[in-house]
């Protein structure tokens, strides 16, 4: 349990929204002993679900998480006068995370907590004009939302003072990693650096210096690999902050500052090239190949949880 003056986050969440994020954050939540109210307004999304949780919370260690879960077609279904928390995970479009808000703050009861889970949108962009701000806030996980540990706690300025560090709290409890976004800026934390990173390696790809195969091998077998040990400020500790000021004098004059997306990536999505979900990305996908990486992306995911359970 974790309170704030004036909230109280209490067991019992509603996650609105059970697409591939939605869903994942609800299996958290039940798998941590919490009541979890799911909605889903697609009736085929909604029909999945059951099979999907069973094989999630199965995975997880967690099948008897099964039995808090109920999924409901419409907000008017929930228990509202239950609910503590609710994360928003409706598709990225701010004017339907907008309407979800809406709706939400007529339907919760007054000390519920109200989240986003956005990858981008600022909570005061998607909160703007609605009454109770202060208990608004971004809750930004990262997919799959119910392994990796880090969720990104976002704050506004109207925020209630003690609210973020309540559900910082809360998250640890739930086996996370919670880290606090002071300013309630686009793409938060980790998706800027994120973003920053694929920024370069697709300019590198459109100049040819690099194909998609080398940029993930580079990611992965040399500076990613490191990630797993220190970040980039403990990393510089380790290297020496000297030698990263020197190289950075060399090479920040000619890095990617472009302000739009690189062609590679927008070619790509105007030719339906999506990835995974349409057999074509960087990769091509088949029948064949697509469970198979799957399976290898979790059980490498699973591995380095393991490794780093000891700093959770």
């Amino acid at each position: 349990m974790a309170n704030d003056p004036g909230f109280t986050i209490d067991g019992h969440a509603a996650i609105i929204g059970a697409g591939t994020m939605g869903a994942d954050i609800a299996l958290l939540f039940a798998a941590g002993g919490w009541q979890v109210q799911v909605v889903e307004p697609s009736n085929n999304t909604r029909k999945a679900l059951p099979e999907r949780f069973t094989r999630g919370l199965e995975r997880m260690g967690a099948a008897t998480g099964l039995k808090y879960l109920k999924t409901h077609a419409s907000l008017d279904d929930v228990p509202w006068k239950d609910v503590g928390i609710v994360i928003e995970c409706v598709p990225e479009k701010l004017e339907t995370k907008r309407a979800v808000f809406a709706q939400v703050e007529k339907l919760a009861r007054p000390d519920a907590v109200i989240a986003s889970n956005s990858s981008a949108f600022p909570v005061s962009a998607i909160a703007e004009g609605l009454e109770s701000q202060e208990r608004m806030a971004g809750l930004h996980f990262f997919l799959p939302a119910h392994m990796v540990p880090l969720v990104e706690v976002v704050r506004s300025e109207k925020m209630r003072a003690g609210l973020p560090e309540a559900l910082g709290e809360m998250l640890r409890n739930l086996g996370k990693v919670p880290i606090q976004v002071r300013k309630d800026i686009p793409g938060f934390i980790a998706n800027r650096l994120q973003h920053a990173m694929a920024r370069e390696a697709y300019a590198l790809i459109d100049a040819g210096v690099a194909t998609p195969e080398d940029i993930d091998s580079a990611v992965r077998f040399g500076f990613g690999f490191r990630f797993m040990a220190a970040g980039p400020c403990l990393q510089r500790d380790h290297a020496g902050l000297e030698v990263h000021a020197a190289a950075a004098a060399t090479m920040y004059p000619t890095l990617a500052n472009n302000t739009v997306p690189s062609p590679t990536l927008t070619g790509k999505v105007e030719r339906g090239e999506l990835g995974i979900k349409t057999g074509k990305g960087f990769y091509t996908w088949d029948a064949e190949s697509i469970p198979r990486e799957k399976a290898r992306y979790e059980a490498k995911l699973k591995a380095a949880l393991e490794l780093l359970s000891d700093e959770l």
